[in-house]
């Protein structure tokens, strides 16, 4: 009996050590592993929001660590699983399905997919000597896709119409065409710039003309911080207390808490 009770033990303590040994904190359900209250962890959080890896999982691993997940849950989990294998089923739902519907979201739509598939888009727009046509073909395409992954990765607890989200598509494509097109038609009309000059120009030319495309493309996206909010239930939203802010931000608000996008 006493060699069954040390050996008992001695499994139970292998198996603390193990677990410990992966480094990871302790698991928390639906709950960053990072934390939030420094910019380190939230840029960790970013990374793991990101990751293109979570792109190559199969469907089989996505059904383990949803049963993973469902069997932590429900206190059935099975000895020997560590706070690593339990965080790591955690990153390939969230990276994977809709938190509302769960329903997998479309790859190219993924949070982790947006570099991979965005960047191919941003070289498009900052291609040189292009013409009227390319012009408006690539601010249309990043305006397309912005509006497709807002889409996706929605807060699908509040409906909101669809007529919404096309009225925001509408407003980020005319106003990135308008800028990008008028931009480039003032900068071919400077005579006093050289051709060295011009084509630095035309460089940026992009850069203005995506952002006020992203302000009349917010209708249809995850919501900005703003006081006294409810977090989206997606990871694309969080909320932080107040005392947590930098100081200049903080005196913005008499909210204790408030509630920010950790989209892209």
């Amino acid at each position: 009996m006493a060699d069954t009770a040390t050996t008992a033990s001695a499994a139970a303590a292998a198996a603390s050590a193990a677990n410990a040994s992966t480094d990871a904190p302790p698991f928390q359900l639906g709950k960053p592993r990072f934390q939030q209250t420094s910019f380190y962890g939230r840029f960790r959080h970013f990374l793991d929001i990101i990751d293109p890896r979570t792109l190559f999982v199969t469907e089989r691993r996505l059904r383990e660590a949803v049963q993973l997940l469902e069997d932590y849950k429900h206190g059935t989990l099975r000895p020997g699983v560590t706070n690593e294998q339990l965080w790591s089923a955690q990153k390939i739902k969230q990276a994977i399905l809709h938190p509302d519907t769960n329903e997998k979201i479309f790859m190219p739509f993924r949070m982790s997919g947006y570099i991979p598939f965005g960047t191919p888009i941003v070289v498009g727009l900052l291609l040189p000597n292009q013409t009227l046509a390319s012009t408006v073909f690539w601010q249309w395409l990043n305006q397309s896709h912005n509006a497709c992954v807002n889409y996706a990765n929605r807060n699908a607890t509040k409906p909101s119409p669809v007529s919404k989200f096309i009225q925001g598509y509408l407003g980020a494509v005319i106003s990135a065409v308008s800028i990008a097109v008028g931009l480039n038609v003032l900068v071919q009309k400077a005579n006093k710039f050289t051709p060295a000059t011009r084509l630095l120009v035309q460089r940026f030319v992009p850069f203005p003309a995506v952002g006020p495309a992203g302000d009349s493309a917010d209708a249809s996206g995850p919501p900005h911080a703003y006081p006294g909010a409810t977090p989206d239930r997606h990871v694309c939203a969080g909320e932080i207390e107040t005392s947590l802010l930098e100081p200049e931000i903080g005196r913005a608000t008499s909210s204790r808490t408030v509630v920010y996008n950790k989209g892209l």
